[in-house]
């Protein structure tokens, strides 16, 4: 008689236990479960039901490691989600209960079913009417792996099996509060977990960065959020291009819902502000326009590294949290200068204007005004970036000092007072 062994399951039929689970999850909506079990196997033994497993589980990835006495032939996915028919036909030809009576099952149609009575009389009942004990091993009512197998010995040994799953992946969210020109940051891991199975008491860690992949899944739903213990203690390790992240203490997934955990916390952090407006290029500029500019934070440097994610910035207002701003973070080494867009500042304005052209067939000859105006209470340097190619043919007259940006843009850094406004013109020449 073919024996099936019941590796996940709390049943008297438990021949192995799990010692050791760990998780990693991608940015990109995949994760990589390892799990390691004491198993015990008898000689002539043809199956092994792995029950339990994610339901977005991809079967081409899984890796197991058997021990060589015994033959692993194919594997199968099983998942038999309990239905009336199902039951019925796991127990024709088994006896079940129809009122009160034990009868045994010949055939049915869904809607009725074929018994014999114990007096061995043939009759008709309704399938709905049928009372079953139990649920027959033959059915596999959780997701479930079945290797076919030929072991040749008696044996108790450890399996290590790994596997990649869908529907969970991470991201790092961050809030930086300011107090002065200094900020404390605080990052968050945020786990998705969709793929159909709840991870209870598991390692987890996380990978940072975008690994290649052959083809990418669209994002699953969001729903409700977990709040997990604040940690501090969370390890970061460069590996392979790629940062990796281990939280330090035993995590509980549950399905369809995220889970938060903290894993960055830096306090007094220098920060700098800065505003900024790219304007037009004066070769092309016909008529006056009037720009706001971005406000920016900036960061000369951490030492640390900063996966990708969205930075919040908070400052406070008679003890009320303030939200200045979304930005945008991209993965960022660690010693790298940050620069946060939180939004457009109200209190500055720059137009720009022409004053003259005096153009031809060979030269673009062009005069520009430029005017800041600063409404607020403080004195503030303001960036113009101003598109202009840098040749051999180009020249600028301008009084104020400049320096080329971004390849090819002029930046001007003009302190204007408070509630004041400053002005300057520039003359830009250069050939068609």
């Amino acid at each position: 008689m073919q024996k099936k062994y019941f590796l996940l399951s709390s049943l008297a039929l438990l021949t192995s236990s799990l010692f050791s689970s760990s998780l990693i999850v991608y940015n990109n909506g995949i994760g990589l479960v390892h799990e390691q079990r004491d198993i015990s196997i008898k000689k002539g033994d043809k199956q092994i039901i792995y029950k339990d497993v994610a339901r977005t589980i991809n079967t081409d990835s899984v890796n197991i490691v058997l021990p060589t006495s015994v033959k692993l032939y194919s594997q199968q996915y099983r998942f038999d989600k309990l239905t009336m028919s199902k039951l019925l036909d796991a127990h024709i030809g088994k006896n079940v209960r129809v009122d009160a009576r034990s009868v045994t099952l010949l055939s049915h149609n869904n809607l009725t079913s074929i018994v014999k009575t114990s007096k061995n009389n043939i009759i008709t009942v309704k399938s709905k009417d049928i009372i079953f004990k139990t649920i027959p091993t033959s059915l596999i009512t959780k997701p479930s792996l079945v290797w076919n197998i030929d072991a040749s010995k008696n044996l108790k040994t450890t399996m290590d099996i790994s596997y990649l799953i869908r529907g969970i992946s991470w991201e790092s969210n961050y809030i930086l509060n300011l107090h002065g020109n200094m900020a404390d940051l605080s990052g968050w891991m945020t786990i998705d977990n969709r793929s159909g199975k709840a991870y209870k008491k598991i390692k987890l860690n996380v990978l940072a960065g975008d690994i290649n992949r052959v083809q990418k899944r669209r994002p699953q739903a969001r729903y409700g959020i977990l709040m997990q213990a604040n940690s501090t203690g969370v390890s970061h390790k460069a590996h392979e291009g790629y940062h990796f992240y281990t939280v330090p203490f035993k995590v509980n997934l549950s399905n369809n819902e995220k889970t938060q955990i903290k894993f960055i916390s830096q306090n007094s952090i220098p920060i700098r502000r800065k505003y900024s407006a790219t304007l037009s290029n004066p070769l092309h500029l016909k008529s006056e326009i009037k720009h706001s500019a971005t406000q920016y934070i900036e960061i000369k440097k951490l030492q640390i590294p900063l996966p990708k994610g969205v930075v919040r910035t908070y400052s406070k207002l008679k003890n009320e949290n303030i939200l200045l701003g979304e930005s945008k973070l991209e993965h960022t080494p660690n010693n790298t200068k940050i620069s946060l867009d939180i939004g457009k500042n109200f209190d500055i304005e720059i137009k720009e204007s022409i004053l003259s052209r005096s153009d031809n067939k060979q030269y673009f000859d062009t005069s520009v005004s430029y005017v800041l105006k600063n409404s607020s209470d403080k004195k503030k340097s303001i960036e113009l970036l101003i598109p202009f190619n840098k040749n051999s043919t180009s020249t600028i007259e301008t009084s104020k000092s400049y320096k080329y940006k971004q390849g090819n843009k002029l930046s001007f850094k003009i302190l204007v007072d408070a509630k004041k406004s400053e002005q300057f013109s520039v003359r830009f020449r250069s050939a068609r």
